[in-house]
Formats: structure tokens, sequence, C-alpha cells
């Protein structure tokens, strides 16, 4: 039967009309053939498509349990207060390049002081710290600092939570006590590190009350053994107190000689110089004269030359009590004055400490890290069903691929020209055969399996 229409006539738009669902109809025919066709295929190797869902079963499992562990330990440290962002802006430029002085183009436009503990606990100073605290070089079975703190940076997430502020450290290990150990070092190394590198007014005026109270407690001391070294070689306890008393002790024994010698003058009236009663009143009025001589000492007398009356005397006489004045109250005033500065720098000091404690924000620690009890990695039942999916997909992909490989034409030149790649590649490998006694080529298997294809076997055994 011939064409409806001839080369020089044009099908007019109703006969169009009436060839386009016929040609519709073939071509759903056609592909409903191929796809059964595919199906009937795949049915035929349902044999091997289960083998290698089940060889890839296998293999996923092996490799599911033969990963490592891994746990994860989690802190979580609250967000530190805003007024102290200005205090720790500073940080960044003290640190040592590479570290916390990367943070330094972002401090300006620093939201929070959350952002800046981010970053300190990602610097390299933390990092070199932690790695040397737990000899992780041994750990991870690296040679080199710079590979392990590359190593350490990534089993570590630091992040912070752009709401509520709060900072999340999860350290990820092999070992469950170990990832929480290094998890509680990170909030420690953080604590030292802002304490070390705070700059702020009340540190820096606390490290200068420290150190001035360093110098006056020494001046304090100095003072304290001059003094306590001349009032002891001087026996001048206070003189004022001890000039007040000589002068009191000098008047009653001035009174009591007056009274003596009033005594002695009406008993010479009555009895001779032999009497006892003369001799003795006499005895004591030689003995209070001699008391005050010792009281009043030498005109001109000073407590280094003085005179040999005077000179095993505990405490100076009342001549040279004017003397020792002088020293005496300079040393005296050197001493009150250290005195005075030391307290008062010792409580300039405490609060100076106590406003540092204030203005440096210390980590507040929401969640301890504890030591981890399930594992958090690998997923082996994910792993697994991945890998029995991996095995249908390429099963699928073989038989399919097999299938169109055998329906191109022998003469086709894109088959001729794989066919000897292939050929030349493979000719060259030796197998073992199958009795263990020589080997033969996988070409000449590739060759067997072309005459008869396991497709064919299977569809034969099929029908």
């Amino acid at each position: 039967m011939g064409p409806p229409f001839s080369n020089s006539e044009q099908p007019t738009l109703d006969q169009q009309a009436s060839i386009d669902p016929h040609i519709q109809e073939m071509e759903e025919q056609f592909s409903r053939e191929r796809l059964l066709a595919r199906l009937r295929l795949l049915w035929n190797e349902r044999r091997f498509l289960v083998r290698c869902v089940l060889i890839a079963l296998v293999v996923a499992t092996l490799t599911a349990f033969l990963i490592p562990k891994q746990f994860e330990s989690t802190a979580q440290l609250m967000p530190p207060e805003s007024q102290s962002s200005s205090n720790l802006a500073f940080l960044a430029g003290m640190s040592a390049p590479g570290g916390l002085g990367m943070l330094a183009g972002d401090l300006l436009g620093m939201k929070s002081t959350g952002a800046l503990f981010v970053g300190v606990l990602r610097s390299r100073t933390v990092e070199d710290r932690i790695v040397d605290r737990f000899d992780l070089k041994k750990v991870y079975g690296l040679s080199l600092q710079m590979k392990a703190r590359e190593k350490l940076a990534e089993r570590t997430a630091v992040t912070e939570d752009r709401k509520s502020g709060i900072i999340t450290i999860t350290e990820t290990d092999h070992d469950p006590k170990r990832a929480a150990a290094i998890a509680s070092a990170y909030v420690e190394e953080l604590n030292t590190l802002i304490e070390q590198l705070s700059t702020s007014s009340a540190r820096r005026e606390r490290v200068f009350l420290e150190e001035r109270l360093s110098a006056v407690k020494k001046d304090l001391e100095a003072a304290e053994q001059d003094f306590s070294q001349f009032a002891s070689s001087k026996g001048a306890i206070d003189i004022t107190a001890q000039g007040k008393a000589m002068v009191e002790a000098a008047a009653t024994l001035e009174g009591q000689l007056i009274a003596a010698q009033s005594e002695m003058e009406g008993l010479k009236q009555i009895y001779t110089e032999s009497n006892v009663r003369v001799r003795s009143t006499q005895a004591r009025i030689n003995e209070l004269r001699q008391q005050l001589r010792r009281l009043g000492g030498k005109a001109g007398s000073t407590p280094e030359n003085g005179d040999g009356s005077t000179a095993d005397a505990p405490y100076p006489t009342l001549r040279q009590l004017p003397i020792l004045g002088v020293p005496y109250a300079d040393k005296l005033r050197r001493l009150k004055i250290q005195e005075a500065v030391f307290e008062t720098l010792t409580k300039q000091y405490e609060l100076a400490k106590v406003q540092e404690a204030k203005e440096v924000p210390t980590v507040r620690e929401l969640d301890v890290p504890t030591v981890p009890e399930h594992k958090s990695y690998p997923p082996r039942l994910v792993i697994m069903i991945l890998g029995m999916l991996c095995g249908m997909i390429v099963g699928l992909g073989w038989v399919l691929a097999r299938a169109r490989w055998q329906e191109m034409d022998p003469e086709d030149p894109g088959k001729v020209l794989a066919q000897e790649v292939f050929h030349t590649f493979v000719a060259r490998i030796p197998r073992i055969s199958r009795n263990g006694t020589g080997t033969e080529s996988l070409e000449a298997k590739v060759k067997d399996q072309e005459e008869d294809p396991p497709g064919a076997k299977g569809a034969s055994a099929g029908s």
C-alpha cells in the first residue's frame, strides 16, 4: 500500500489530525512493549539482582562495623554581658599572628562579646594549648603541630545562637572520656586567656596598685626595723610619755629630798652626828640626791658619750630626752607615713580587684560537658540500607547496559572500537583457571559470554 499522499501534494489540516492519533497510538504501544521487555529482562535476572543486593549488604555491613565509633560531648555557655564588650575589644590585638589577631578586622563591627568568645575558642593559642595538654599529636598519630591543630579543629564545632546568644562547644572523639575532657578544657582555656589578655582600666589599676603595694610593704618593713632598733638601743619607747613620767618622778624625789633635809635639821639640834637616826637620815638624803643626779643626767651628755653614772641606765635621762626627741620623732613620722600609705593602698587594691572582677566577664557554663553514653557516628542502619540501594542500582544498571550492548549491531563502529580497547586492555591480564592448574585469558571468557549470554540462559530457564 503506497503513501496516502504524493511528494508533490501536502496534507490538509483535517488529514494531519487523522494521522497524528494513529502515530501517537503506535508510539505508546512501542513504549509499552519496550517497558514490558525491560521488566521481563529484570525478572529473568532476578537471581543476579538478589546476589548484587546481598553482596552490597554484606559489604555495607562490614564497612559500618569497621568504621571506628565517634562520641560527641557538648558544653553550652551562657551569653556574656554586653557591657563587657568594650573591655574585651583589645584582646585580638594582643594575640599572636594567626591566632586572635585574625579577629582584629571584625572587632569594630562585633555585635556581641559572644562573637569574640567564639573567635577566642577557634584561635591558634587555645588549640595549641589543648594539643599539648592532651598530647593529641600522639593520639592522632601525627608528627606536626599544625596537622594536629587542624585535626582538632575538624573535630570541634563552636557555634553561637544568634537569638539567645548561647555558645555551644561540641567535641567529637573516639574516646568518650577524652571528648568530655577536651570540651571542658576549651572552657577552662577560654577563662584563662580572657583573664590574661584583659586590658580593662580596673585591671591596669589593679596591676599598678599591686606593684606599688609591694614596694610600700618593703619600705614599711625597713621603717619598722629602723625604729625598733633605735628604740631598743636608746631605750626610747615613747619620748613624750617618758618625759612626763620622768618629770613627775624627779618632782617626787625632790619633795622627798626636801622633807629628808628638814628632818635632818631637826635631828641635828637634838642628837649628835654619831647618832643612828642622824646617820640613817643622812644616808637617805644621799640616796635621794644620787637618784636625782641619775634621773637628770649630766649637762651636755648625749646617749653616745654619756657619763659613767648613766651608761648602764635602762632609760635615757631628762637631759638626753630632748636630744633623742628629734631623731625619735623623725623615725616615728616615717613609720606612721608608711603605715598610712600601706593601709590606703591596701584598701584601693581590694576595691580594684572587685572592680576587675565586675569588668572582666567570666564564662558561665549552662551545660557542663558529660561523658557521652551513645555513639554519634557511624549510622550503621543507614549505611546498610544505602548499601542495599546502591547494590540494587548497580545491578539494574549492569543488566540494562548488558542488554543494550547485546542489542547493538556487531558492525557498529562504536561497539567495534570499545571491543578493541577492552580486549587490548584485558588480554595481558592472566586469570587462574577454575581447576587452579593453569591460566586463561579474560578475553576468552568475554567471548564465551558473548556467544552464550547469561540473559539467554535466564530466559530459557524462566520459560
